[in-house]
Formats: C-alpha cells, sequence, structure tokens
C-alpha cells in the first residue's frame, strides 16, 4: 500500500504551499542518487518524495488526494485523471535542486541566458590614522576585465557583428526530452552550440579573440570621506567588471585599513590620549597644553589630580560617517610621572617636603591603611 504523501515528506495535513516546498527540498536532497550511488533503497524513497510533491504541490490534485486519497490521484481510479506519475511531462526542476546540486537543470539555464550583472570586486587601501578621520582623495589603478574597445564588447572583428545562432535560433537555451527516474521529462539547457549566449561569432576579434573583453589597467581618484575606520566599505558603482548578456557593470568595493597613530587612539567616532604630567603639577595644578586631532587646547587642571584621572572633551573627536558636522568626543587621561636620577640636593629637598605631609594630604592612603588594620583586628 502507497504511504501517506504528507507522511512521505514529513509534513502535516494543513502544511502550506511554502511548507510543502522546503519539506519536498530537504527530502529530494536527502535521497537524491547522485549522492546515493546503486542505493536502490535511496533510489525509491527519491521516486516516493517526487511522487507525493507533485500531488501536493498541484492544488488541484491535492484537493482530490485529500478528499478521496491515493484513488484521488490515480488515473485509473474513480478520481479522474491526474495524468499520473510516470507520464510524459515538461519540468522545471532548476528552481528547486540548482540550490544543493550545483545547476544542471533548467531553470539555472535559463537565468544564464538572462542579462547578468558583472562580478563586484575589492580593493584594499590603506590610511594614515589623520587622513581618515578628516578624509583624503587617493589616486589608485584598478586591474580588471573591461569591453574591448575595438569590438565593443561584442567579440566580432570591426566591421562584423554576431549572428543568430541557428541551433536556439538566439534563445540561448533548447529543450530534450530525456529519460529520468520520473520517466520522459523535457528538461530546458543552455544551447551547447553559442553556449546561452544566443549569437555566434564567425569572425572574431583580433584583439580580444573573440572574448569580447581584454585586462586592463583603469585609474581611478577616490574621495574618501571623513570619518572611515579600519573595516569600512566603500562602494563606487558601475567601476567593478562588465556583465554579460547585456547585464551592467559590477561594482568596485574600496576597504579600509587605518595605521595607528603615535599620539592618539581611537574608538569609532571617539579619540584619546595619555598625558603624562609631574608631581608639582598634579598637586599644585595648573593650565596645561592638551592635543587634540584639531590641534593643541589649553586646559585647567585642578589641584589634586590623581594619576588615571580623565577628561572629556566634547566634539573634539572623528566627525561622523553620515554627518560631518556631528563629531565625537576626546578622552584626556592623566598619567603621574616620578621624577627619576634626583641630586642628594632634590632628595633632601624632597624629604623635608615629604615629612611636613600629615594623613589629611593622603587621604586614600590613610583610608586604605585604616581597612588594613581593621582586617587583621
Amino acid at each position: 500500500m502507497a504511504r501517506d504523501y504528507y507522511e512521505v515528506l514529513g509534513v502535516s495535513k494543513g502544511a502550506s504551499d511554502d511548507d510543502i516546498k522546503k519539506a519536498f527540498r530537504q527530502q529530494a536532497k536527502k535521497y537524491h542518487p547522485d549522492l546515493h550511488p546503486g542505493d536502490k533503497e535511496a533510489e525509491t524513497k527519491f521516486k516516493e518524495v517526487n511522487e507525493a510533491y507533485s500531488v501536493l504541490s498541484d492544488p488541484d490534485k491535492k484537493a482530490k488526494y485529500d478528499r478521496f486519497g491515493h484513488a484521488g490521484v490515480d488515473p485509473n481510479g474513480f478520481g479522474g485523471g491526474g495524468g499520473g506519475f510516470n507520464g510524459a511531462y515538461d519540468v522545471d526542476l532548476g528552481d528547486i535542486f540548482s540550490s544543493f546540486f550545483g545547476g544542471g537543470f533548467g531553470g539555472s539555464s535559463r537565468r544564464r541566458t538572462g542579462p547578468q550583472k558583472g562580478a563586484d570586486l575589492k580593493y584594499h587601501m590603506s590610511l594614515e590614522f589623520m587622513e581618515a578621520a578628516f578624509g583624503v582623495t587617493k589616486s589608485i589603478q584598478i586591474t580588471k576585465e573591461d569591453l574591448c574597445k575595438s569590438c565593443n564588447g561584442s567579440g566580432a572583428q570591426p566591421g562584423t557583428t554576431p549572428e543568430t545562432c541557428p541551433t536556439c535560433r538566439g534563445a540561448g537555451r533548447v529543450q530534450q526530452q530525456t529519460q529520468t527516474l520520473f520517466g520522459m521529462t523535457m528538461v530546458t539547457k543552455s544551447c551547447p552550440t553559442c553556449n546561452g549566449r544566443g549569437t555566434v561569432i564567425k569572425t572574431p576579434c583580433s584583439a580580444c579573440r573573440g572574448k569580447g573583453r581584454l585586462r586592463t589597467t583603469k585609474p581611478l581618484n577616490v574621495v574618501i570621506p571623513a570619518g572611515v575606520d579600519t573595516g569600512d566599505l566603500l562602494p563606487l558603482r558601475g567601476e567593478g567588471e562588465p556583465g554579460t548578456n547585456g547585464g551592467g557593470y559590477g561594482d568596485l568595493y574600496i576597504e579600509f585599513k587605518v595605521k595607528p597613530h603615535d599620539v592618539f587612539e581611537r574608538k569609532g567616532s571617539n579619540t584619546s590620549c595619555s598625558i603624562p604630567i609631574t608631581f608639582a603639577q598634579a598637586a599644585l595644578g595648573g593650565e596645561i597644553e592638551v592635543p587634540t586631532i584639531y590641534g593643541k587646547e589649553k586646559y585647567n587642571l585642578k589641584e589634586g589630580t590623581q594619576p588615571g584621572d580623565t577628561i572629556t572633551l566634547r566634539g573634539k573627536g572623528i566627525p561622523n560617517k553620515g554627518n560631518p558636522n556631528m563629531k565625537g568626543d576626546h578622552v584626556v587621561k592623566f598619567v603621574l610621572e616620578v621624577p627619576t636620577g634626583l641630586s642628594r640636593e632634590q632628595k633632601q629637598l624632597l624629604t623635608q617636603f615629604n615629612n611636613t605631609l600629615t594623613e589629611r594630604n593622603y587621604l586614600k592612603s590613610s583610608q586604605f591603611f585604616q581597612r588594613i588594620k581593621n582586617l587583621f583586628r
């Protein structure tokens, strides 16, 4: 007795058309003979899966099957002629199988005969930190395939033109009746004479030898906006390779890598740097100069600045790519530099100064040592 078609595909009776199609793809891939050469059981199941799909994907057959079961779609039964699974029929399996069997069926062949956009290209560009921050124009050279200037991409010798393919009559594809696991099937294939172009070249262009394209080097001036960062892509539309069958050019993508800076670091649109300050500056405060990507900024350092303290200068970071008027922030971290190589006199003065200090001058130290005392009581 034939198995229930819904059970074969692994779907419920109320499954949608998309669910049925998805289930069929999964089962067909699982049992396809190309993946199980010589396996009779897999071949049988593959036929079973296709028989189930041929019924459940057809609204009329599905309705009869839901009402009468297998008898409803049996050409010899009371449900009326359903066409039968083993009869000859014109089928396009490309949409279903090309994604996981690499083409070879009718659907993909037809798609290749239409206009196809050209290949996209990628160019890796290295930028200095400030070039990325403020934008720059760079001159580059791109090596790629382009249309032959001699024949304008036709592949035919100047003064001649490609002729309509006599095999497919310009369609670029032909139909062939083939015996398959499903019975006699009409399969659409790319025309073997013109390779799907629809035309043949009797007198090839001497410059490109009939290919219609040549390897060329093209100079470009690339305007790089302010604010780009490592990994960003800048698309240049139509600067890729030419398409086929009348398709347009692909695109060129510039991928950036920004070099590190000696002073500044970057995170998104924000910049940062560390500034060494002396003990006297940290203790007494005073006016200092802070570096930013826009130049030096004056800043009044507060008394008692601690190592690791930071300040934020709003709007002194990198311009936003989409809106250059918006800028990130600049964060400055203060690093206390301890003097080295002191003379005897300097050491004596420093000792005298240190002896005048009390716990009030070192609140963090006094609080820390108090916690230590409490810990070991």
